[in-house]
């Protein structure tokens, strides 16, 4: 099948969150399992910066939005089995930053308006188009409006997959038209229209021949009546064509075995000394001491619904006890300062870095003995599956991915939980998980076994990426 993702952002040429890891290594695993698989992203101005990075040139466009005329430049880069196709515009994309600016509607309309003239103008012929969360949303729906009687798209599907609900892609109704060329019915009918928005995401949904949540348990959560994210209607008319795939991690990148950046490589025979050597360099690198306490590690956004305040209320309490802590992250402003806060109140306990730094990210994965994600919701999460692979039992609320990934440990099954799981979204069953958790780290045969277990869980692509396939064919027989 040739296979086209189409997302706002790529490892491993671009990278913001957690979608770049998924884009890059799910593509990866679909290529290695004999697919045709290419990757459409804007060029950014990170990109073009890159060392060394080799381009072809394809070729350039016009593309119309109404009554205004941008153009599009097409590079192309292989890297590794996937084909990437680059989409360049100085005026949208020749900027610092990939996200976070006014205009970041009309950015990605240009972009998904690009990608319908770029099949037609390089004779690329897709069987699936696989979009994902609400930048691309409105592909599905360009296609299947303005290219109704071209042959070229006559067996072409799409599917997309739900990563973040929470940006739901509102743009004012006149984008539709004025943008996007399309007819003002799909707005008055409803097929386009949230909150009296036009939503690219609702768009993405609608049209899709196939839609993904990213973990089975996360969609049931969707379907819910009730739902914060408030899709569970539109998602209920799309019946058995939605459906929870749970995300892998990238094992490659991932392995304790060789990864580079940490101090000493380690496999589950040897992981008891390897993690101490680990543990050892990370209390260093932030000159704290080694005095067999526990370490906790948060590499996360630092927003309200990775569950930072309920992080933050109970860091109180295991750093007055004596437990190590390592923050690594940005976001939200208010978070990023009660972080810094409780660092000037702990500082020879506390170790914070603001930003992203992936040398210390490794660090924290492969030399804190817990591992953080006490998350509001949670579509699947990576932080949990990494932490995991590398000996580093997550304590996370069961929501989401979370709940798909990790299996909870009850003080009875030592020999298959991975980590610790709570219920309620509050301060008290947060505090009961971290106490079964300080538990088992007194005792060193139940820690060693639990991490054996978390190390041996597979969350590799490769089930993943079957189920998609399925998914894919399934699309393709309708």
């Amino acid at each position: 099948m040739k296979i086209f993702m189409v997302a706002s952002e790529s490892n491993p040429i671009c990278k913001t969150g957690g979608l770049a890891d998924v884009i890059w290594s799910m593509s990866r695993e679909l290529s290695r399992l004999g697919e045709d698989v290419s990757v459409v992203i804007p060029f950014y101005k990170c990109i073009k910066d890159l060392p060394g990075f080799r381009i072809k040139r394809l070729g350039r466009y016009d593309v119309e939005l109404s009554w205004r005329r941008q153009s599009a430049e097409v590079y192309m880069h292989d890297f590794d089995g996937v084909k990437f196709y680059l989409i360049a515009n100085d005026h949208y994309f020749n900027r610092e930053n990939l996200y976070g600016y006014e205009d970041d509607g009309e950015r990605f309309a240009f972009f998904s308006l690009a990608i319908r003239s770029m099949f037609g103008q390089f004779d690329l012929v897709p069987d699936i188009v696989h979009v994902h969360d609400w930048q691309p949303g409105m592909v599905p729906v360009l296609i299947k409006e303005g290219c109704k009687e071209d042959p070229r798209f006559a067996n072409t599907r799409f599917v997309l997959t739900l990563h973040n609900e929470a940006f739901k892609g509102y743009l004012d109704r006149y984008f539709l038209n004025h943008f996007y060329g399309l007819d003002d019915r799909l707005f008055d009918e409803g097929m386009v229209r949230f909150d009296g928005m036009l939503s690219t995401l609702k768009a993405g949904i609608v049209y899709a021949d196939k839609v993904v949540a990213v973990s089975p348990t996360h969609a049931r959560e969707l379907l819910s009546p009730g739902d914060p994210m408030r899709l569970d209607g539109v998602l209920r008319m799309r019946g058995s064509d939605f459906k929870g795939i749970v995300n892998g991690v990238d094992q490659n990148e991932f392995d304790p075995e060789t990864d580079p950046f940490i101090p000493l490589n380690y496999s589950a025979k040897t992981v008891v000394f390897g993690k101490k050597e680990c543990r050892k360099k990370l209390l260093s690198s932030a000159n704290l001491d080694d005095d067999d306490a526990p370490v906790f590690g948060i590499v996360s956004r630092l927003t309200y619904q990775k569950g930072i305040d309920l992080a933050l209320a109970l860091a109180e309490e295991l750093l007055a006890a004596g437990c190590k802590i390592f923050i690594l992250g940005t976001g939200e402003f208010e978070l990023e300062q009660r972080v810094e806060e409780l660092h000037d109140r702990y500082p020879e306990t506390c170790a914070v870095y603001r930003g992203y730094n992936n040398q210390l990210a490794h660090d924290i994965y492969a030399g804190a003995d817990f591992f953080l994600m006490p998350s509001l919701f949670e579509p699947c999460g990576i932080g949990q599956m990494i932490a995991q692979r590398y000996g580093t039992l997550p304590i996370c609320r069961a929501v989401g991915g979370l709940k798909d990934t990790v299996v909870n440990f009850d003080g009875t099954n030592v020999k298959e939980a991975t980590g610790f799981l709570f219920e309620d979204y509050d301060l008290s069953s947060f505090k009961e998980a971290c106490s079964r958790a300080l538990a088992a780290f007194s005792s060193a045969k139940i820690m060693k076994q639990l991490i054996l277990n978390a190390m041996k869980a597979d969350h590799s692509w490769n089930r993943g990426a079957l189920e998609y396939i399925e998914l894919y064919r399934s699309a393709l027989n309708k």
